[in-house]
């Protein structure tokens, strides 16, 4: 089934995301509170934002743009051959689950057509769920990104090491990767009626925290089928478990030594951490904090020459809701950037 946003107030999973008239006054330019101006969100390189954040004028609703339209459905772990759902509490034990998806599809659509997409992790957090189809409402109507799909895909429940969730987004292979191209995607195309491009240019992958990394994952070990990628507090920090012999530091070892010691890959990065990240507190060989992860993940990318935004958020936490109602246009603006598509 389907729903279409008809007010304009942004209203997902019973919450909303609301704006006064001097908030959008201020954010439009006029008034007290302005922020001041961004710079160039299309170039690559290394840039800090500091507080206030602002909200991004593309999360108000324009009734005057088309809107797209956003699917719904749950999917059961009893049905998949990949992911049966596992116990915390007792290593080896199934734990049945079922895992939530929402699908936005543009209203400039033509069914038959094979459309690009961005595959989000987390998809059912507010933080992504309740933006992302205003903004790409917005950012489509406005010609700043191609009228593409979005898969909004929630984890299969936990967080952490041992956890399903962790399982999922902290593994450093491509089996996450096989779930979503062999389950998720063609459930969607039959059911919908859509058709998603092959074109690796035309596939992107987002998320947060072990959701980031995991974006990244997908990237990495299957650069012909995903090459954009935005990462928000990316968890590039040692906390795959089960870990594999030959990655012994999970996510830690992208930066460490799968980056530098690999020829690049045809893969286009948007990237964010807050000073003030999980383990800011923490030493270095902790491999356990964040904010020295991503300046090394950052660097490590700018050594091998790819295409990367490192957005440094003075102040801000873990995946920190202000800086990602700011920067995600932006964010999906750098990602497309030079698509053409096939």
């Amino acid at each position: 089934m389907g729903f279409r946003r008809v007010a304009p107030v942004a209203i997902v999973f019973g919450l909303s995301l609301c704006f006064s008239a001097d908030q959008i006054a201020a954010q439009r330019g006029g008034g007290r509170g302005a922020p001041p101006p961004r710079p160039d969100p299309l170039v690559d390189g290394d840039v800090t934002i500091k507080p206030p954040f602002a909200n991004a004028t593309e999360l108000i609703m324009d009734l005057h743009v088309p809107h797209g339209e956003v699917h719904r459905f749950s999917m059961k772990s009893e049905d998949s051959k990949i992911y049966k759902g596992i116990s915390r509490a007792k290593p080896g034990e199934v734990v049945p689950y079922e895992r939530p998806v929402a699908v936005y599809v543009p209203a400039q659509y033509v069914p038959g057509t094979a459309a690009p997409f961005i595959v989000v992790q987390d998809g059912y957090n507010p933080k992504y769920a309740l933006t992302i189809p205003t903004i790409l409402d917005n950012l489509i109507a406005q010609k700043k990104v191609p009228a593409m799909i979005a898969v909004m895909i929630q984890h299969g429940g936990g967080d952490g090491p041992g956890s399903q969730r962790g399982l999922e987004y902290d593994t450093v292979s491509d089996k996450y990767t096989t779930f979503v191209e062999t389950e998720v995607l063609p459930k969607i195309e039959h059911d919908y009626n859509v058709k998603l491009t092959k074109d690796p240019e035309g596939r992107a992958t987002m998320g947060g925290s072990s959701g980031a990394a995991c974006a990244f994952t997908m990237a990495w070990f299957h650069p012909e089928l995903y090459r954009r990628v935005i990462s928000y507090s990316g968890t590039f920090v040692n906390q795959e478990n089960p870990q594999h012999p030959e990655v012994t530091r999970g996510a830690w070892e992208y930066h460490a030594s799968l980056i530098p010691n690999n020829a690049p890959k045809p893969i286009r990065v948007w990237m964010e951490v807050g000073g003030e990240d999980n383990g800011s507190d923490r030493d270095e060989a902790s491999l356990h904090n964040w904010v020295i992860a991503n300046h090394h993940m950052a660097a490590a990318l700018k050594s091998k020459g790819y295409h990367y935004r490192f957005v440094f958020a003075d102040g801000a936490r873990h995946t920190d809701a202000n800086v990602i109602y700011q920067t995600l246009p932006e964010a999906l603006q750098y990602v497309w950037n030079g698509y053409q598509a096939k």
